[in-house]
């Protein structure tokens, strides 16, 4: 920002030697939960296939055949959680169709006491079931993310399936007299078992299904402290065991984890000779398609931790970082873990704390009144871009809790972000696994002694510009700028986290100490 928390220098936090606040580095978007099918490419590495012999046998009808327009198959549902007999489809649909977008349903009104699990598991689970049958898969988690259930005539408009003929894929009982109504013009794959096929009507498409296993089943059988190793995928069971969902009981937020075979994709900073160094030790564990990886292995400092997530972090495999950089927040300390080949696969096959968190989901509007939206795991502000101070109100869930705040701008930032940009800004860091987050001012001239607020975890904030013409903001995030905003909005993302992994013997309380009281 402008004034005294610039002339602070250098970052001690998660983004040491970055310089503030004018950062004109790269832009790295990650793979955003939103509109624009088209967008969502796999980034690299090879695909693999998700075949499981327990899956429900599934045949189909006799092939189409290939017509010169291509063919998309909506496959919209709960998937909660993401079964076997999903992928099961999924691959079915593949057989005849050209692209598949699965598409999980926003929270359901009539039915909120079974939705029992946060959306941000159930995106990490669907992701893990689904991204990896086939690159010809996307997962769309907007209606996740939005806390909606898109209609359906809608999405057909959608610009980025333009060129396609989409089919929507309903299930046999969604053409009973009472909904077909609701499917009136649309084109229809039926999923159907092999009994319930002959009264699916003419004129739609139709998968047969070996087998259907109901969600409802799965949660009663977890709840009831069975398990369901044989109707989920493995990433799936892990995930559910892991945090223990669907047990009645919040999830936890921290669990250990232990990779008897691991795979790492290593990504280190290239301009850090340590961290070259090092990633020459974990040659033997390495994969070059980070798809197959059990982890993301970061070699660096914090900065190198953030440009990874942002890049990975839809592929929803851990992150565990080795620190080559300055205090390392994001990361381990080195000392015993890199020290050579051995003590390199003790780290790899050690158990390990995972910290489940979830991303900041930041909307700006620009001056023509249009909104754009993204993820970050550290922080988003706003800055004042003339001579003049800004001039700005503070929602917290659309109640105004500061109607006029005079400064030179506001910073939202994540526990994980409160050691860099927002300590130098005067807030107190927070531990990782701090179920809040910060907002934060920056030389704030009134009111008088204001400095920074914790919201809830739950919050939505809001920060506008009073006087857009004489008192212009610029927008940032994660460091890249965003341009002329006139206002931002932020929340914790229902569909983006991240698992950050840290040997037991970590203590992270003792790097929050060490910000605190610095040694002479």
């Amino acid at each position: 920002m402008v004034g005294a928390a610039r002339a602070r220098g250098r970052q001690s936090g998660a983004r040491a030697g970055a310089r503030r606040p004018r950062l004109r580095r790269r832009a790295h978007r990650a793979c955003l939960p939103r509109r624009g099918f088209r967008r969502r490419r796999r980034a690299g590495g090879t695909p693999v296939a998700l075949t499981d012999s327990r899956a429900p046998t599934v045949t189909t009808t006799a092939a189409l055949p290939a017509g010169p327009t291509p063919r998309l198959a909506l496959y919209r549902g709960r998937f909660d959680p993401p079964g076997l007999h999903h992928v099961a489809i999924l691959q079915a649909l593949l057989q005849r169709f050209d692209r598949v977008v699965a598409m999980p349903w926003g929270p359901m009104p009539a039915r909120p006491i079974d939705e029992n699990v946060n959306p941000v598991y159930r995106a990490r689970m669907i992701d893990l079931a689904f991204r990896r049958v086939d690159p010809r898969v996307v997962v769309d988690l907007r209606d996740l993310e939005g806390a909606t259930i898109s209609d359906s005539r809608a999405l057909e408009a959608d610009p980025a399936l333009a060129g396609y003929v989409v089919f929507h894929v309903v299930e046999a009982d969604a053409l009973d007299e009472d909904r077909a109504r609701l499917h009136d013009g649309a084109r229809l794959v039926v999923i159907a078992t092999a009994e319930a096929v002959a009264h699916v009507p003419g004129g739609h498409e139709r998968v047969v299904v070996g087998g259907d296993v109901a969600g409802s089943v799965m949660r009663k059988r977890l709840y009831e402290g069975q398990g369901v190793d044989d109707l989920v995928p493995a990433a799936v069971a892990r995930v559910i065991d892991r945090h223990g969902l669907y047990r009645g009981t919040e999830p936890r937020i921290s669990a250990r984890a232990r990779f008897d075979s691991p795979r790492a994709f290593v990504v280190h900073d290239e301009r850090n000779e340590r961290a070259a160094a090092w990633a020459r030790l974990f040659a033997p564990w390495s994969t070059t398609a980070p798809d197959d990886a059990d982890l993301i292995v970061v070699l660096g400092g914090d900065g190198s931790m953030l440009h990874a997530i942002q890049t990975h972090w839809r592929r929803r495999v851990p992150f565990l970082g080795v620190n080559a950089g300055h205090l390392g927040f994001l990361l381990n300390d080195p000392r015993g873990l890199v020290d050579g080949v051995a003590q390199v696969e003790g780290l790899l096959r050690s158990d390990l704390v995972l910290h489940h968190l979830p991303m900041l989901h930041v909307e700006h509007q620009k001056k023509d009144g249009t909104w754009g939206a993204d993820l970050t795991f550290n922080d988003a502000w706003v800055e004042r871009s003339s001579g003049q101070s800004a001039w700005l109100e503070v929602k917290v869930d659309d109640k105004v809790r500061l109607p006029r705040l005079v400064c030179d701008g506001v910073l939202v930032s994540t526990a994980a972000g409160s050691t860099a940009y927002a300590r130098s800004m005067g807030a107190q860091p927070l531990l990782l696994d701090t179920p809040a987050w910060l907002v934060v001012g920056s030389n704030v001239m009134d009111p008088i002694h204001w400095k920074s607020a914790l919201v809830g975890q739950g919050s939505v904030v809001e920060v506008r510009s009073l006087h857009v013409e004489k008192r212009p903001l610029m927008g940032f995030m994660h460091g890249v700028p965003l341009g002329e905003v006139t206002a931002l909005r932020a929340r914790m993302s229902r569909a983006a986290s991240v698992e950050l992994a840290f040997v037991e013997a970590h203590d992270m309380a003792e790097k929050i100490a060490r910000i605190q009281f610095p040694s002479p």
